[in-house]
């Protein structure tokens, strides 16, 4: 199934930062139990072999997105946001195993691994899907959410941002210049949201570890990204081992 066409900073903190702003290292060891868990009880997954009825689609210039024979394949030449239409309440570990396509396609760009993730959109707080939106990201500046983009501009930052509903004012909490996207290789992402506690991490290395003193704590994921190709599977969500 084809889908046709259709900052000011707070907060800002770094694993190691030079006086300059230059960020030297933006990973932690593995060294959490949250990189390893126990399979807390299943709330939620697709296995991509039965179309996306599951999904909501916005695409700001067409493109194609499809879902079947065990993967989500996102292939655009501008920006696309795909919701899963379950509301998630937290605590919960969401993973998923996203690869950058290049391959000589027209839009084989590898960039933007990106999320929204407890996303709620103030113009409609109860019901997301009651706000139009048509892709371009700037259209997005009215949720409350997290965002993290990796691999993002080019594949030259990895940034997490905390949006708050209000036009231009998409708050920054990390801004790296590393890791980054690598052509071709799985990259096998958990997001971890318990409370104040919200993680993102990448091949069992941590990314982003932010406590959130006002946390979001329910609402729904996205895949984002612009202009590139991307092949996502393993989509699941699951309590947070001993929680209920």
């Amino acid at each position: 199934m084809s889908i046709p066409a259709n900052t000011p900073t707070t907060g800002r903190r770094a694993f190691g930062v030079l006086a300059a702003g230059t960020v030297i290292s933006a990973l932690l060891p593995v060294a959490s139990a949250s990189a390893h868990p126990h399979r807390g009880r299943l709330i939620a997954a697709d296995d991509f072999r039965h179309g996306l009825r599951r999904w909501a689609v916005e695409l700001e210039q067409g493109g194609e997105v499809t879902a079947s024979r065990g993967v989500l394949d996102i292939n655009v030449p501008a920006g696309a946001t795909v919701w899963f239409r379950q509301r998630l309440t937290g605590p919960y570990i969401l993973s998923y195993t996203a690869t950058a396509v290049s391959a000589g396609g027209a839009w084989d760009r590898v960039s933007d691994l990106n999320n929204f993730w407890n996303a709620t959109d103030a113009r409609s707080p109860h019901d997301l899907f009651a706000t139009e939106r048509g892709g371009a990201l700037a259209e997005y500046d009215h949720l409350r959410t997290y965002y993290a983009g990796y691999g993002a501009n080019t594949n030259t930052t990895t940034r997490l941002r905390r949006y708050v509903g209000e036009p231009g004012n998409r708050p920054l909490v990390y801004d790296y210049t590393r890791p980054l996207l690598t052509a071709n290789e799985p990259n096998r992402v958990r997001i971890v949201s318990d409370g104040s506690t919200v993680r993102w991490w990448n091949n069992g290395s941590l990314v982003f570890d932010y406590r959130d003193p006002q946390p979001y704590t329910g609402g729904h994921f996205a895949f984002r990204t612009t202009w590139s190709h991307f092949r996502i599977s393993d989509f699941e969500v699951r309590r947070v081992p001993g929680r209920h």
